[in-house]
């Protein structure tokens, strides 16, 4: 036989691409249409009814960047076409195939009722099935302009990511709006002719499956009559149906399909027009599962649900209704999809207690599983915060974008930092948007890397990113590759049906231990730093407002715990996590938001302290200690006066002139409080600090060198940073001035002022203080550089065969070499406050108040001692999707702590991010609780969520080893339980001699929950 191949293939396209996809529809009517621009922000339903409209005419352009156009369209069914199938098709003047970053519009009945939004995929509205002919259609048609912040892909700046720079300049042009017949025998024929084409394309040239599909179309292909593709469907899907209903090996890899619709709670639009988003794709939804019983959509983040609650309550009851029939599944239990990296501890914990709960109350649904597909890595606590909240799986696919090394897994066992393990699973599709293509299903096969162990993978389906969702061609391609000879077979479920049996099928998974690290993305640890400033910042705050209102429910008469306003903060908060807002990663009108909620959320807690602090009546000054360890440093009166005050954890101590251990010497340049002794060099660096108690040298070069790297990543520049970076550079030396600023018994302090670049000042003052071997550098940036990364350098002579870095409730160990690509690879890392270096018998941290993204690497020097080198990074200047990335003031403190055990890290991590509070107070009330054992962390101290009184206590084991000890309380105590994050009990806590009894495995958290006598 001759190879016709290439003349099949090529006729195939041409005729399903020009003739058969163009005779989907049949016959068309246009609508009258008219039209009025909403002034401002969006307006509500009733608002744009009631407005005036002008007549608009199709090939109009309109739409002004973040505008919002309403359309009124009027049209009649003609009564010839009775028994059809007939639907609005809307074309707003789509550009490209995406449908979540341009034009989008919800149509409304003139009522109100939200029917289906439409997008560049998804363009038609039902009307009538089958149409009765005659029928009237009106329609109000809210159509927002966004713009595509994604043109050209990301390589050039743009100013339409912010309103207040996007300009006026309509940005689409109007095409078509017309009532049409679907043609479903040709619509259904365009779907065969689709999946055959695409799967054919995937076989081997060797395989005679392809061959056997590429004549059947040609076959099929004669039959097709150009003039009547209508008239001749019929008889070309007949011809098709043999190559169509060939089942599936029976070794064949089984696709669970659930749909998804990935909606970023912001990121190329800002967190007005998500609200939207979620009312225009649950809506499409909704309509879908009217027509496909069989279609089974997921959906994670209980934010988005509680927006369409408060704005779209049709939507919202339609949401319900599918829930109750099973085929809408709650999954996630976050209250975001919230970065995986730089959220705290209890933050993360937060993140599950709002989610779960607000599924549990409104649809009577636990979630199982862990819902995060887009993420930017996986923090090495996630399975046992996972797993503390309920949870019994774990799904992402966000390691498939790797740089550098291919993961190994795609079902395994996760294993955390205190052992606990989670069932997890990579989709090997690749993609949290699949449609169920030739090469999708082809990939998922050949990428799939448990052959012989599992058979079974998961592929989420639907358009996402901005939403959009599945389609009905979609679900078609699903149905028709259920079982298909030559493709993985699909069916569509619930992922908690999907995990159960992937369990069952493959119970002895690998196991994977610790972080799951993204190569790629690594600048999300710096980017935008006022908005991870804020989030830091924010999530200390609420500590230090819940143990006060706490303390204050405890000890002052009248005193109301502030639930409903904690709760509301908390959920801001978390939303700000979201994975593109806290990463840095989102256009200018985010980031320009999320600062100004962070300043809102700032006034609010402090306001919440201040009046838990007054309420336990006011007397002397005194200092409110939240931190969970015994602080003796040097605080600051109201008119900043330096006293040193010893102060208990959680606890409070007056304002007294206690005696320091030795008092501060400032002498030219050099400051000694008998702890450490400091020498800031001409050039500002730190020429060297002493250790005295140590007799040792901490530095083996020049301290706190500031270095401004060349930054500009191949791709994503908000996102990466590559290993390029290293290569060019420019060493900061030439300080403006170096002068002592401060000389007192409690405090020395000298300031070091620089200019550079592009107008560019930091000013940063050292400071030593009495009784604490601790540096602290206070850092005011004024920015102005682009397409660069400031980093800080601390070359410490310590030879760290590792590094140790603060996650949550815990810390990480990362290798110092690079013996393989995968620690290579590592070249960015992020931590919270804190990275440990150590060698046996002394160790130096590097604390910090509101940076994550750091560096370490070690040298050999001539002397054969080793040199480990930590770099902070401070400031990036990324311009896209932000053109003005991280420009302007920044603040923030960061230390040296030399002879730190990890501990005391721990500690002073604490001390730096929850400063001494001062305030007038009556008394001194105990602690609310107060541990005792190495190694026994307090996290949060509040009031139960069900209103009940009891106090909630979280702590964890910080140093990495066992810890026992006790926990007593400063209030009678009638009786403890050991719960899940829910405050649901586990088992009953062990109360000696009135205290609980503690015993804490390596980095267990542990949540109490104490009932008062």
């Amino acid at each position: 036989m001759h190879d016709e191949s290439r003349r099949i293939e090529e006729r195939v396209q041409r005729l399903h691409d020009q003739r058969i996809k163009t005779a989907v529809y049949a016959a068309t009517v246009p609508f009258e249409v008219e039209a009025w621009q909403a002034p401002g922000e969006p307006v509500p339903f009733e608002e744009a009814a009631a407005a005036s409209y002008e007549t608009f005419s199709m090939g109009t352009p309109w739409g002004p960047p973040w505008g919002t156009t309403w359309f009124r369209m009027r049209g009649q069914v003609p009564a010839d076409w009775a028994g059809k199938r007939v639907e609005a098709v809307i074309d707003l003047g789509f550009t490209g195939d995406w449908p979540g970053n341009q034009a989008e519009a919800l149509v409304h009945l003139t009522d109100g009722t939200p029917l289906k939004a439409v997008n560049p995929l998804n363009q038609y509205v039902a009307i009538a099935n089958p149409a009765q002919g005659g029928e009237t259609v009106d329609y109000l048609v809210e159509a927002a302009s966004n713009p595509d912040i994604l043109a050209d892909n990301f390589s050039r700046t743009t100013p339409l990511g912010d309103k207040l720079t996007a300009g006026d300049k309509p940005l689409y042009t109007f095409r078509a709006a017309d009532i049409a017949i679907l043609d479903e025998e040709v619509w259904h024929l365009d779907l065969d002719v689709q999946v055959l084409r695409e799967l054919m394309l995937e076989l081997g040239e060797h395989d005679p499956r392809r061959h056997e599909i590429a004549h059947a179309l040609d076959r099929a292909m004669d039959l097709l009559d150009l003039d009547d593709v209508s008239g001749s469907a019929a008889a070309v899907r007949e011809a098709l149906k043999p190559v169509l209903s060939r089942p599936a090996h029976a070794s064949a890899h089984t696709i669970s399909g659930v749909g998804h619709a990935h909606i970023d709670s912001a990121w190329l639009w800002p967190i007005r027009e998500t609200k939207r988003k979620t009312s225009r794709t649950f809506s499409n939804v909704t309509s879908l599962a009217d027509e496909y019983d069989d279609f089974i959509f997921a959906c994670s983040q209980a934010q988005q649900y509680e927006w369409v609650r408060d704005n779209y309550p049709k939507v919202w009851s339609r949401i319900q209704e599918s829930v109750k029939n099973g085929q809408w599944a709650p999954v996630g239990g976050m209250w975001v999809e919230s970065d995986g990296n730089l959220p705290g501890g209890e933050a993360v914990a937060r993140q599950f207690v709002h989610g779960k709960r607000f599924f549990m109350d409104h649809f009577g649904i636990e979630t199982k599983g862990v819902w995060l597909p887009d993420s930017f890595g996986y923090n090495a606590a996630y399975p046992q915060i996972a797993k503390l909240a309920g949870n019994e799986w774990f799904l992402t696919q966000k390691i498939s974008w790797n740089q550098t090394n291919k993961f190994p897994h795609h079902t395994f066992w996760w294993e955390g930092i205190d052992g606990t393990r989670i069932f997890t699973h990579f989709p090997p599709v690749d993609t949290y948007n699949a449609r169920f293509s030739g090469e999708e299903m082809s990939r998922a096969v050949r990428n799939y890397s448990e052959k012989g162990g599992a058979s079974r993978s998961l592929a989420p389906f639907g358009w996402g990113d901005g939403g959009g969702g599945p389609t009905r061609e979609i679900m078609e391609r699903a149905r028709r590759l259920a079982d298909l000879e030559g493709s993985a077979k699909v069916v569509v479920e619930h992922p908690d049906e999907f995990f159960a049996k992937a369990r069952q099928e493959y119970p002895d998974a690998p196991v994977w231990v610790g972080e799951l690290y993204l190569e790629l993305h690594r600048a999300t640890y710096t980017s935008q730093a006022r908005t991870k400033q804020g989030n830091r910042r924010s999530e200390h705050l609420l500590r230090e407002a819940e143990l006060w209102a706490t303390t204050a429910a405890l000890h002052a008469p009248g005193y109301s715990y502030p639930h409903e306003k904690l709760d509301r903060l908390w959920k801001t908060v978390l939303l700000h996590q979201f994975h593109d807002i806290l990463p840095g990663s989102s256009i200018a009108w985010v980031h320009r938001e999320a600062e100004a909620e962070y300043a809102r959320v700032a006034r609010e807690l402090h306001a919440l302290t201040a009046e838990a602090v007054t309420a336990l009546g006011t007397g002397v000054p005194r200092a409110f200690n939240t931190s969970p360890y015994d602080r003796a440093e040097v605080v600051r009166t109201a008119d900043g006066t330096p006293v040193f005050v010893e102060v208990p954890a959680s606890g409070s101590a007056p304002l007294t002139d206690t005696a320091p251990p030795q008092p501060v010497t400032v002498d030219g340049r050099v400051l000694d409080n008998g702890l450490v002794r400091v020498e800031v060099a001409e050039d500002g660096t730190l020429s060297s600090v002493r250790d005295l108690r140590a007799g040792r040298e901490v530095l083996a070069e020049p301290g706190n060198l500031l270095r401004l790297h060349t930054d500009l990543p191949n791709y994503w520049d908000a996102w990466d940073i590559d290993k390029h970076y290293k290569n060019r550079y420019t060493d900061l030396l030439d300080a403006s001035s170096v002068t002592v600023v401060e000389q007192d018994p409690l405090v020395g302090a000298i300031r070091v002022e620089r200019s550079f670049g592009k107008g560019s000042t930091i000013t940063q003052t050292i400071s030593v203080r009495a009784g604490s071997p601790r540096i602290d550098i206070e850092t005011d940036i004024d920015w102005h550089e682009t397409e660069k990364i400031l980093k800080a350098a601390f070359p410490v002579d310590i030879r760290a065969p590792h590094s140790s870095a603060e996650i949550q409730f815990g810390h990480i160990q990362r290798p110092t070499h690079t013996n393989t690509s995968w620690e290579s690879a590592r070249f960015e890392v992020s931590g919270h406050r804190w990275v440990h270096l150590a060698e046996p018998g002394y160790g130096v941290a590097v604390i910090n108040d509101s940076t994550y993204g750091h560096d370490v690497s070690r040298t050999v020097r001539e002397d054969g001692g080793t040199t480990t080198t930590v770099r902070l990074s401070l400031v990036r200047a990324p311009r896209i999707p932000d053109p003005e990335a991280d420009q302007g003031r920044h603040r923030f403190t960061y230390a040296l702590l030399p002879g730190a055990t990890v501990e005391e890290a721990v500690a002073e991590g604490y001390s730096l991010n929850l400063p001494l509070r001062v305030a007038d107070a009556a008394g001194a009330p105990e602690p609310v609780v107060s541990t005792e054992g190495e190694g026994v962390t307090v996290e949060a101290v509040k009031l139960a969520d069900d209103a009940s009184g009891d106090v909630v206590v979280r702590l964890y084991e910080s140093r990495g080893g066992r810890a026992t000890g006790t926990l007593r309380t400063g209030f009678p105590l009638a009786g403890a339980q050991i719960t899940d994050l829910l405050e649901r009990p586990l088992e009953d806590a062990e109360i000696t001699d009135g205290a609980v009894a503690l015993t804490l495995r390596p980095f267990q958290i542990l949540t109490l929950r104490l009932r008062r006598g």
